[in-house]
């Protein structure tokens, strides 16, 4: 197979800009030019993933799908009992036309996709996908609440869960794992564990919103923190004072990343794990597919083109701050621009970028990676979040001195964010010429597109939030609540902003610390609408709900 041109070997060797050497050939005669060849091409990294499973694919004269960024259907994973997934190693993708697309370990054999077919009773479109990611694929879509509660009224019904010391018992080890997938197939933020007066429950954040999943039994529940402490090294003899910490776990052939948090309840402790991308998994939305207002996204573009200055994006945890400033660098990356960022943890990797993480457990912080980037001769700088004093007074100085800052603040609009670099101790006559934008953002959910339908709301509901009269015949939208919803009538997130441009009469403010009240008048004469303006024009678009809009935003008339 070796002088095959049409073999895996033989691709990556015509792979342009690669040279492979001997290992290419040593791993060739360990493992021959199949499957297994793919695989420690992979876990040698010669190349990416992507690129091998692509040229194997290719060698096979079919398509590659990667099952953690492909759209995966309940319905086509419904298709396929779990029994024959787990046996064929398959998992169905979609189904489109009465034809089902699936992912298989090995699309090669016909025979295999015939009975697939057989046993579905629809045509099978075969694509190829790793083993591993096929398996793991597996264990998280076909995770559900009733085997999960099943599982959990085995485990209360035995006596061995009592001691926390036995926190690393197979059986729990499951129930936990098994959690953590159905999270992630439910595309949770967030995993509440909650003691409770007579039982406790596990929570999730799904689109914003928590919703209870299921509940357990109090006798596992220190168990169950403890299995959850040895994950994060957090001491698991220490119940009295609140514990921080991380795991990963690997998904495939990426990892998962999570930060724990364990604080002492009236019931127990209470748990809380924030899921955080999968590094190497969470895709890039470009600015373009952000779908911000155009009033928002033109002046934000031309802000990102600046040479010189810091931009900074606000809002609480978890309101795509990252994901923007992400999309603000691959538009500004260019091959002729050094960019480095600093970040905790790296959540997607970027091409041509230089990407450093911090480090607490080796006091590598914020602000000492950041002196060092600066004698790397950057053009552009993000700094994942400005904490203190040091760190905003050399983002500061980098901006004066010719550099392009990005950085994420927790303030509640775009004005707080120059106020508070003032508060945490940047002098006035640092902070007004280094500052030249501000954009503030928060996430509602979106309305379900499968059960969305229109209706008319009041006229106090319209004369609360607009004061045009010319609105009362204009449909505004709502999710009925359907299964691909989970009821809950809202599926994904809808980001809305406010942007505020520095002036020099903004920046004559800043100098006499001029109050948060007196920068938005200011603002609001080059333009700035507050973000409840941008939320009422989503909700116009039929986009999110007026509910959603009241519970993330402050009241502010829209006019």
């Amino acid at each position: 197979m070796e002088n095959n041109p049409n073999s895996l070997a033989a691709k990556l060797r015509a792979t342009p800009h690669f040279d492979f050497g001997s290992e290419l050939t040593a791993l060739e005669k360990q493992h021959g030019s199949g499957l297994r060849l793919l695989e420690a091409v992979i876990d040698g990294k010669l190349v990416s993933k992507d690129i091998a499973c692509r040229l194997y694919a290719d060698c096979l004269g079919i398509a590659y799908v990667d099952p953690f960024a492909s759209l995966i259907t309940e319905e086509a994973v419904a298709t396929i009992p779990l029994e024959i997934a787990k046996k064929i190693r398959v998992i169905g993708l979609y189904l489109i036309d009465g034809v089902l697309t699936a992912a298989f370990a090995e699309p090669e054999d016909a025979a295999a996709v015939k009975r697939l077919s057989l046993i579905v009773q629809v045509p099978v479109s075969p694509v190829f996908a790793l083993p591993r990611d096929i398996e793991d694929a597996i264990i998280i879509q076909y995770s559900n609440e009733k085997n999960l509660e099943e599982n959990l009224n085995e485990l209360s019904g035995s006596t061995v869960f009592d001691n926390p010391d036995l926190a690393d018992s197979e059986s729990l080890v499951k129930i936990l794992d098994d959690i953590i997938y159905y999270a992630i197939r439910e595309r949770a933020t967030d995993i509440h564990i909650e003691p409770q007066e007579t039982q406790c429950r596990v929570r999730f954040r799904i689109d914003g919103l928590l919703r209870e999943v299921l509940t357990y039994s109090r006798k596992l529940h220190r168990s169950f923190v403890a299995r959850i402490k040895i994950l994060s090294n957090l001491n698991i003899a220490e119940t009295r004072f609140p514990q921080d910490g991380r795991f990963s776990m690997p998904i495939g052939t990426a990892t998962a990343n999570f930060r724990v948090s364990t604080i002492p309840a009236h019931f127990g402790e209470k748990a809380v794990v924030r899921i955080l991308a999968m590094s190497g998994r969470k895709s890039m939305i470009t600015l373009d597919k952000m779908m911000m207002s155009q009033s928002i996204l033109t002046p934000f573009r031309r802000l990102i083109q600046n040479p010189n200055g810091i931009i900074f994006v606000t809002g609480p945890t978890g309101s795509g701050k990252t994901t923007t400033l992400y999309s603000a660098l691959h538009e500004i990356n260019k091959p002729d621009t050094n960019i480095s960022t600093i970040e905790d943890p790296i959540e997607i990797q970027l091409a041509g970028i230089t990407q450093t993480q911090v480090n607490s457990h080796i006091d590598l912080k914020f602000s000492t990676v950041l002196r060092s980037l600066l004698r790397q001769d950057p053009d552009a700088i993000l700094i994942g979040e400005i904490r203190d004093l040091e760190t905003a007074k050399i983002a500061a100085e980098a901006a004066l001195t010719g550099h392009i800052v990005f950085a994420t603040l927790h303030t509640n609009n775009a004005a707080q964010a120059i106020v508070r670099l003032i508060e945490i101790g940047v002098e006035p006559y640092m902070v007004a010429p280094s500052v030249i934008g501000v954009l503030a953002q928060r996430l509602a959910a979106r309305i379900c597109e499968n059960c969305k339908e229109p209706y008319y709301p009041p006229r106090e509901v319209l004369q609360k939030y607009f004061q045009d009269d010319g609105l009362v015949d204009v449909p505004f939208y709502r999710g009925r609540g359907c299964g691909a919803c989970r009821g809950t009538g809202y599926k994904g997130r809808i980001a809305f902003h406010e942007l505020v441009l520095i002036t020099e009469e903004i920046r004559a403010l800043i100098s006499n610390r001029a109050s948060v009240q007196e920068i938005t008048t200011a603002a609001a004469k080059v333009g700035f609408k507050p973000m409840r303006y941008d939320g009422l024009k989503k909700v116009l678009l039929g986009l999110t709900t007026i509910d959603e809009i009241e519970a993330n935003t402050s009241f502010e008339w829209a006019t």
